[in-house]
Formats: C-alpha cells, structure tokens, sequence
C-alpha cells in the first residue's frame, strides 16, 4: 500500500526527469505499479482510511512521484456533474487540443508539493489524449475542463514539469490569454 512517505516531494530529482515510455504488453511489475498507485488515489479519497494511514486526498498521480521512472499515470475522481473519470494510463500522449486555456480559480495542488502555490496555471480546456490501458489496449479519451486540467497535470509529472512552472512569475494572478476560470 502506498503512503505519504511513498511519494517524493519537490526537489527530488525524478520529478524533473523525463520518464521512460512503457513496454506494450506491460509487464506485470507495471500493472501492478498501476493499481497500487490507482488503489491509493481511492484510499485518500475516503476518509476514514486517509484519516487512519494520514493520506492527503489526490485526484491523480503519476509514477515519477514515487521515484519511478515510467510514463504511468492514474486518476480517479468525480466531476462537478457526477460523471467518473477512473483511469490506469501508460504512455499517455496529447494528440490534439483546443486553442482555448482553462484555470483553476483556486489554483493547483500537488502530492509532491507541501506547501502552498499561489497563481493561476493555464492548460487547454479540451485536449484528447491516445494512451495504452493495463491491457495493453490502446484508448482514447477526449477530455475538457477540470479532468482535462488534472490529466495535463499529471502528463506534466512524465516530463519533468512542475505545476507552478506555468504560473506568471511577474504576475502569478494575471488572468491567461484566452481562458475560462474553472471553479
């Protein structure tokens, strides 16, 4: 079971490398990377097992936070209008997106950062992503708004980037080019 201490925090190296893709079939050690990593986001998210193992509650995490070098990623939560977004993604990749920039008003968190960053963080609000499931099957996910926010998050963990890389260091409130506020 994975836990707090399980997952590195900024400044640690692997969270500014690009990480390795994913050999398709995966290998069982990924798979269960992947459900480990899938069981935790599950853990945090009800509270009386985070209360009991003292787990902050995560929406997605990516295998680089737990000192991995992989391109794994797993998100699970539910939407403003109840709809699930439960993945286990290898490989994931952005093959189209919109002209259009989405933030979070009350800005981005992070499992791997301790403090609090204040700013507005611009990403696209659509984006289709191709990716491969514990299968191996290829999938496509076509995705907008907060779940579009939280899987570029999380494919910005496989390529060394940080959340508060994209805030306007002169100006971290300024209001993005060309975006909508998400709530």
């Amino acid at each position: 079971m994975i836990l707090m201490k399980d997952i590195v925090r900024e400044g640690h190296p692997s969270l500014r490398k690009v990480a390795s893709e994913v050999h398709i079939p995966p290998t069982d050690e990924d798979i269960k990377t992947l459900n480990d990593m899938f069981t935790f986001l599950i853990n945090s998210q009800d509270e009386a097992t985070a209360e009991k193992y003292s787990l902050r509650s995560g929406v997605g995490l990516a295998a680089p936070q737990l000192a991995i070098n992989k391109r794994l990623i797993a998100i699970h939560f539910t939407d403003m209008k109840d709809k699930l977004h439960s993945y286990q993604l290898m490989n994931p990749k952005i093959i189209s997106h919109s002209v259009e920039k989405a933030y979070l008003i009350g800005g981005e968190g992070c499992l791997s950062v301790d403090r609090d960053v204040e700013g507005y963080v611009p990403r696209y609000s659509r984006i289709t992503v191709k990716a491969f499931n514990p299968q191996g099957e290829q999938i496509k996910l076509r995705l907008k708004d907060y779940a579009a926010i939280v899987l570029q998050h999380e494919i910005d963990h496989l390529n060394g980037i940080m959340f508060y890389d994209h805030i306007n260091k002169n100006n971290p409130f300024e209001i993005p080019e060309n975006a909508r506020a998400i709530e």
